[in-house]
This record gives structure tokens, sequence and C-alpha cells, in this order.
């Protein structure tokens, strides 16, 4: 039974004749954008937490406003920074 099943629903994916190189960093692309979106919702998560520690007085959270801010912009900058490191094109 699972042999007829295997066979009968097995299906071959074939790429519309696009380069494997290409579907890889359109997958790469997707993917830091995801980071990025995730990079810039921290970035405005961080600058919330100084704002609201401006209006309590709150050192602490200010401090952890900070750092959240800057790991913010490091993530949005991750595709950047990689390039950099590797030493790679786009």
């Amino acid at each position: 039974m699972a042999l007829v099943l295997t066979v009968t629903f097995s299906l071959t994916a074939l790429a519309d004749g696009e380069d494997p190189v290409a579907v890889v960093n359109n997958l790469s692309n997707f993917i830091f954008g995801l980071v990025r979106a995730v990079g810039m919702i921290l970035v405005g998560f961080g600058i919330m937490q100084v704002g609201l520690s401006l209006k309590s007085h709150d050192p602490s959270q200010r401090a952890n406003g900070i750092m959240t801010v800057a790991g913010g912009i490091v993530i949005m900058f991750a595709k950047e920074i990689m390039n950099l490191i590797v030493g790679g094109g786009t």
C-alpha cells in the first residue's frame, strides 16, 4: 500500500528553466529581508523604551533601550556586515 501511494503521489519538482544559483540568491534575499524587518522592529521597540525611560527617569530602562536600538541596527545591516566580512559582492 505504501509503495502504491509513493508511486502514485510522487511528483518531480522541476525549476522553470531558472538557474539554481539564482534560486538560492532569491531565497537568501527573502531571508535577509525578514531579518531586516526584525531589526527594524527592534529599533522601534528600543526607541520606545528610551522614550519611556526619559518620561519615568529610569536609567536602567534607558540603557536597555539603547542596547536594543544598537542590536536592532546590527541586525538590520546583517547582510552588509556579512558581505564585508566575507568580501562578497551584492
